[in-house]
């Protein structure tokens, strides 16, 4: 397993990010991506996993979650 950081530039930068990301990945974004009209719901869609990152105890808990399952299915 390994980790991908990206600092994407607009809500374009995310389509590109789906075509180099493996097949097997587990992406993370921050809560407010979901409110952004048919962003928000295509990334829903895509099964991205949404953090708040105004209260860090709920994101340290679905990080770790996310890691959990992660590992148990060999994913990245």
């Amino acid at each position: 397993p390994y980790v991908v950081v990206s600092n994407h530039q607009s809500s374009l930068d995310l389509l590109g990010m789906m075509e180099v990301l493996p097949d097997r990945c587990v992406p993370i974004a921050k809560r407010e991506l979901l409110y952004m009209g048919a962003v928000g719901i295509a990334c829903w869609l895509g099964g991205i996993i949404f953090i708040d990152r105004k209260r860090t105890h709920d994101a340290i808990s679905v990080m770790a979650e996310a890691a959990h399952t992660m590992l148990s299915q060999d994913v990245s």
